[in-house]
């Protein structure tokens, strides 16, 4: 894992987004530049230029869709058979989109516009057979490499097991734990078989295994054995305590081990700075503006539809919690029936709600009911990115039963988020805990990076919905 503004991203998957990066780029340069020397005869003075401007535009965009669509999550490092079709995706919308302006700049050169069309589908058909192969020597690479840090988990009790159940959930994490090391009295809460023997010293161990990363689960922190893990540290061993591996590895912040301590003295929480706090603003309004512009025909249908399927308004509007607990009306387009709550309690959706009509199930699914809350975040209501807004009752009942729940009140409210592309929706008080774990982690790790990680993968939750209701 790399830290990037605050952030933890795979080191394998930034290789292979610059990797392909170039790859696209060089193909596009090099088989123009061979198309137009064998159409024409010859490059134009200010073509090569022209050509390397395109290629480097071109290899941005479809990059950034790669980005979006999940091709650098990890499962789609690891298994070529789901990359094919998001790979064909990526490169359709990429030259798609691009066709015009780069026929504005190069296509003159060529006699027809059927022959530009031809030359950028075998520019197309290079790149994307490049990139394939190189995800396919890649993924060969990696396996004989062996590339999986080494890590030596300190301690056997809840927290150790925590990280066990973890490991075997998760594929392709990028770490192996080598051994548990039993220290004080912990009751073991992982499998007997993968504890290490007490024969030698820590340092001994280390060595023995190749461990190049050491976890602190232990739940008793006055029992740490400061001198073997400083030998330890001193010979190149990276020490980490269990709540920064965790929020690390998960993109979480593990709120049932969380010490007030850690929060007070780790990195982070710097959303409320005066800089970042416009940066943000200028990011919300400049792309609530465009976002606007583009999805007026869209909203105008919806609107038109969602009128003529049921009795009542376009809009839905209800009292939700904004930064530092204000309360603010929000917009939606409507999707369920309109005594969907008559018996004046708030109630969270269920799956396939009776509650929800029909164009409000397609709304919902597509997320498409939220598009209204842009107006939201033009009014600094709302962030286009953060926590989701919460309604009153449910703030004031989980703030009762979830430690730390009315933290996620101290930014504005988010359309899309963390929490939200990386958990589905949440109906019960454990969901809300989960998804709040996920909110910690946006708020301590805020950056502009990030705000525009979580906007490029909320295109994935759009077309390949998950966990909608």
């Amino acid at each position: 894992m790399l830290r990037i503004f605050r952030h933890h991203l795979s080191a394998p998957a930034l290789l292979l987004f610059f990797l392909e990066n170039s790859i696209i780029t060089l193909t596009f340069y090099y088989v123009t530049r061979r198309a137009i020397i064998s159409d024409v005869g010859s490059l134009p003075v200010s073509l090569p230029t022209l050509t390397m401007s395109n290629a480097l535009l071109l290899a941005f965009v479809i990059s950034a869709i790669m980005w979006s669509i999940g091709l650098y999550d990890k499962w789609h490092l690891a298994d070529l058979k789901r990359v094919g079709n998001r790979l064909l995706v990526s490169f359709v919308i990429g030259y798609s989109v691009l066709v015009l302006p780069l026929y504005m700049q190069t296509g003159q050169i060529f006699e027809t516009f059927r022959s530009f069309l031809l030359v950028l589908a075998l520019t197309m058909s290079a790149a994307l057979a490049s990139v394939f192969v190189t995800r396919l020597v890649c993924m060969r690479v990696a396996d004989v490499a062996k590339l999986d840090r080494k890590i030596l988990v300190l301690g056997v009790g809840p927290r150790a097991g925590k990280i066990e159940q973890f490991t075997r959930q998760q594929r392709d994490r990028g770490f192996e734990v080598v051994g548990y090391v039993r220290s004080m009295n912990e009751k073991a809460e992982v499998d007997p078989d993968s504890i290490v023997s007490d024969s030698g010293t820590l340092l001994e161990t280390v060595r023995r295994l190749g461990v190049e990363e050491i976890v602190v689960a232990m739940t008793d922190r006055r029992g740490v054995p400061l001198e073997p893990l400083l030998e330890c540290r001193l010979e190149g061993v990276i020490i980490t305590d269990y709540l920064t591996f965790w929020e690390r590895e998960t993109g979480q912040v593990m709120l049932d081990a969380l010490d007030p301590s850690w929060l007070i003295y780790s990195d982070g929480f710097r959303l409320g700075s005066f800089v970042n706090g416009l940066l943000k603003r200028t990011f919300d309004v400049a792309v609530g503006i465009l976002f606007v512009i583009l999805t007026l025909p869209l909203m105008l249908a919806v609107a038109v539809a969602v009128r003529l399927d049921s009795a009542g308004p376009v809009f839905y509007k209800q009292e939700r919690v904004g930064r530092n607990g204000r309360p603010f009306v929000l917009f939606k387009f409507r999707s369920m029936k309109t005594d969907a709550e008559k018996m004046g309690i708030p109630q969270w959706a269920a799956v396939k709600d009776p509650r929800i009509t029909r164009i409000g199930a397609f709304l919902r699914k597509t997320r498409i009911d939220e598009i209204p809350q842009v107006l939201n975040v033009l009014k600094g209501d709302m962030s286009f990115i953060g926590p989701r807004p919460e309604r009153p009752f449910f703030v004031e009942s989980l703030s009762k039963e979830i430690p730390y729940y009315r933290e996620r009140c101290r930014v504005r409210p988010g359309i899309t988020g963390w929490a939200q592309i990386n958990y589905p929706y949440g109906a019960s008080i454990e969901d809300a805990k989960e998804k709040l774990s996920y909110d910690c982690y946006y708020i301590k790790n805020y950056s502009l990076m990030l705000d525009l990680l979580v906007l490029m993968a909320t295109v994935q939750v759009v077309f390949w919905p998950k966990g909608v209701r």
